[in-house]
């Protein structure tokens, strides 16, 4: 930083990052954060989430031998599932696979829409990939031609 006789030293790039760092303005990202399984449930497998489109979230619920916590607000529905439940899945559009059920770029949790009986909070992965994969019109991973 050179200082100019009369001036106050001119700010570097580092000082200047480092103070809007600091200041949490009305544009900075809102700290991620996750859904919690609800009291007196557990997750021995780890936890991750599965997100769609709300109006998605009514036609998979019947299409689901047994679901887990549900969340949702106006936006999308959230399915927990078992962390690694993404290993060899390609989740169809417009699904979000959400690791460690963080949600990104969200100023609120949503809400528990559907507790399942027992302590367990999760709804089973292949079914509910499945039954995505046959709303959105696409081929699971395990179906598809493998090309030479």
């Amino acid at each position: 930083m050179s200082a100019v006789p009369g001036r106050a030293p001119l700010p570097t790039l580092d000082t200047l990052v480092r103070l809007k760092r600091g200041t949490g303005g009305a544009d900075a990202p809102a700290p991620p954060r996750r859904l919690t399984v609800p009291d007196g449930m557990t997750a021995p497998l780890g936890c991750d989430a599965v997100s769609v489109p709300a109006r998605f979230g009514p036609l998979l619920m019947p299409r689901l031998p047994r679901v887990g916590c549900v969340y949702a607000d106006e936006a999308r529905w959230w399915w927990l599932v078992p962390s690694d439940s993404d290993y060899a899945l390609e989740w169809p559009a417009p699904a979000y696979y959400a690791t460690g059920a963080l949600l990104p770029d969200t100023r609120h949790v949503p809400g528990l829409v559907h507790r399942p009986d027992g302590t367990l909070p999760y709804t089973p992965p292949i079914p509910l990939y499945l039954a995505l994969c046959r709303l959105t019109g696409a081929t699971p991973t395990w179906s598809r031609a493998i090309s030479a």
